[in-house]
């Protein structure tokens, strides 16, 4: 799972190991200076000579020069060259501050293009599996959660290991005995360090849940806000948030109660283990076996090491969180889409709109009792119009969607041109069959901007030519800005019916071999649906047009007419065929006939 993940910092190693590196040079500096404030106490302050300081600092000093300096000349000399060791460390501290920021902020950006990558690839299946709202969280909390845990992993794996070490081996240098105190306490602390961890995890794995059906409520709602003001359902959307945002808000308390704990215990381990220490080591100088100087640079070490393991500490604390956050990621990352293209020709054209399926049976889930769709048997002469009716549930749209391999069948086989769909590639074969879905979807940004999703290299004349079809350049050209105008989010600047009339425009700007219209004209008076029926077939000849409908009259000047009924197909015909023996085809046009005249 790490493995797969640290792939996407590669493009940033060099910012990684930049940092580490820099580290160590600070780390170096740190464990040093405590012993010079050791010199300046007995030799400087105490005027001990230098000489006689049983120091291998003392010794590298006394190479350096400055075995006949002492007082205050010793004191602003050793001054100097801590200060200037404290700015080269301050130099390194910094420098590794933001190569690790380089690396972190890269590896993020990277996983969430990765992320989102992937989710573009995913079939319908895929989506399904997981909640729009578990797919932003996993690209927003828990990439943010790795990508800190990622910066603090550089700089604290290091730094921790390093200091905890050189800081020991010093405080062992100095006086034994008082290194034996830390010794004592330090596996305490460990202890308990990792039996907090172990609860916090599976706490944080559930706030995590909370946080997806948090964002997924929060969604819901901003999606539907003009239903929910239109039924006046405000007050019952704000108690079902308030339910979910008490549940994220009690999960993360529940969660965050042991993480807590985790400072007091290392404060409370560090202060113990210094107050004992002053006390041995006072004990040690009034005995004359230890000097003022190396008691205060041994307590410095003791300060460095528990330092060390505050942030052991605050790593474990972080990958605890980042555990769960990781394994989140990864399963969307590992997701398999269940369509791929992999043993697909490259060279594959899709000549013509001929269609075909041979007893194709379909079911959403593979673990599913049963088939959506039951031996369909039918075939489709290129440039045909074809119409689908049925009752709410029928499987319409569910049969058009394995054409483009939006799904793929369970049973049997589609065609298209003559090709089993599973033999071209994904791109060939959707560039070909262009489809209308139920919800009409229109993106932030121009109406021009919007249409050219169906052929980015289109002229305005040929944009023009394709809104004529879909009866949606009158209105266009109406607007102030033309083609120009701004659709705001989601198309909120446009009426439903405009919104389907930009749709389609933009499905036959693909100028497809299949044009599928899944219900795509219901919020479109009968006189316009009239118009884009007609247009399309006088200006569409050899485009296949399949067209799903409530209405019969959308779809009764169809070449022929499928019923569905319950998955199955009822009957094909022409709307006089079919009314002349179809009994389902037959009761839907008198109950439309009597709702006219009505």
């Amino acid at each position: 799972m790490i493995k797969n993940l640290l792939k996407y910092a590669g493009k940033y190693k060099w910012f990684a190991l930049l940092s580490p590196l820099a580290i160590v040079l600070e780390v170096l500096i740190e464990v040093t200076i405590p012993l010079l404030m050791s010199v300046i106490v007995d030799c400087g302050i105490s005027g001990q000579p230098i000489a006689e300081k049983d120091s291998f600092i003392a010794d590298m000093l006394i190479n350096l020069g400055f075995a006949d300096k002492t007082g205050t000349d010793l004191i602003i000399s050793l001054g100097v060259l801590m200060l200037g060791l404290a700015c080269i460390s301050l130099i390194c501290g910094a420098a590794a501050a933001f190569f690790a920021a380089k690396a972190g902020m890269g590896f993020g950006a990277e996983l969430r293009f990765g992320i989102f990558k992937k989710i573009q690839g995913f079939s319908f299946a895929n989506v399904d599996k997981f909640s729009t709202g578990s797919l932003i969280t996993r690209m927003t909390t828990d990439i943010n959660m790795i990508q800190n845990a990622f910066m603090m992993a550089i700089r604290m794996l290091v730094r921790s290991p390093l200091m905890f070490t050189m800081a020991i081996i010093m405080a062992f240098s100095i006086n034994k005995k008082l290194s034996l105190i830390f010794m004592c306490i330090a596996p305490v602390m460990f202890a308990l360090i990792l039996l907090i961890g172990s609860a916090a995890h599976k706490r944080f794995t559930k706030m995590f849940k909370k946080y997806d059906k948090f964002n997924t409520s929060i969604q819901e709602n901003l999606i539907a806000i003009r239903v929910v003001k239109a039924f006046v359902r405000a007050k019952h959307e704000k108690d079902k948030f308030k339910v979910s945002n008490d549940e994220l808000k009690d999960a993360s308390i529940f969660a965050e109660k042991l993480i807590i704990l985790n400072g007091p215990i290392m404060s409370v381990s560090i202060y113990s283990c210094i107050i004992l220490i002053l006390w041995v080591g006072s004990k040690l100088i009034l005995g004359g076996n230890m000097q003022l100087g190396d008691l205060m640079s041994f307590i410095t070490y003791i300060q460095q090491i528990f330092m060390s393991l505050m942030m052991v500490s605050m790593i474990f604390v972080m990958s605890v969180m980042a555990k769960t956050s990781m394994k989140r990621v990864s399963e969307v990352l590992e997701e398999k889409s269940d369509i791929n293209d992999d043993s697909a020709d490259e060279n594959l054209k899709v000549k013509d709109g001929s269609i075909e399926f041979k007893n194709v049976s379909f079911k959403y889930s593979k673990n599913a009792e049963n088939n959506v769709l039951k031996d369909i048997d039918f075939s489709i002469k290129s440039g045909e119009t074809i119409g689908i009716i049925g009752g709410t549930g029928s499987a319409k749209s569910s049969l058009v969607q394995l054409i483009p391999r939006l799904y793929d069948v369970t049973e049997g086989e589609v065609t298209v041109g003559g090709i089993n769909v599973k033999n071209y590639k994904l791109q060939e074969l959707r560039d070909n069959v262009s489809m209308v879905l139920q919800t009409n979807v229109l993106f932030s940004g121009t109406i021009e901007e919007n249409l050219r999703w169906g052929n980015e290299n289109a002229t305005l004349d040929e944009i023009r030519k394709a809104a004529k079809i879909a009866q949606a350049d009158e209105f266009v050209m109406s607007f102030p800005d033309g083609y120009k105008t701004d659709l705001g989010q989601g198309g909120v600047n446009v009426s439903g019916g405009q919104k389907q009339r930009l749709c389609i425009a933009r499905a036959i700007l693909k100028n497809p071999k299949v044009l599928i219209l899944d219900d795509s004209t219901s919020a479109v008076d009968t006189a316009t649906d009239g118009k884009i029926r007609e247009g399309m077939k006088n200006l569409l000849p050899e485009t296949t047009k399949i067209i799903i409908a409530q209405r019969i009259n959308s779809v009764q000047h169809a070449d022929r007419i499928i019923v569905l009924d319950d998955g199955k197909i009822d009957d094909i015909g022409t709307h006089d065929e079919l009314l002349s023996r179809n009994e389902i085809y037959k009761e839907v046009y008198v109950s439309q006939q009597e709702g006219k005249m009505e």
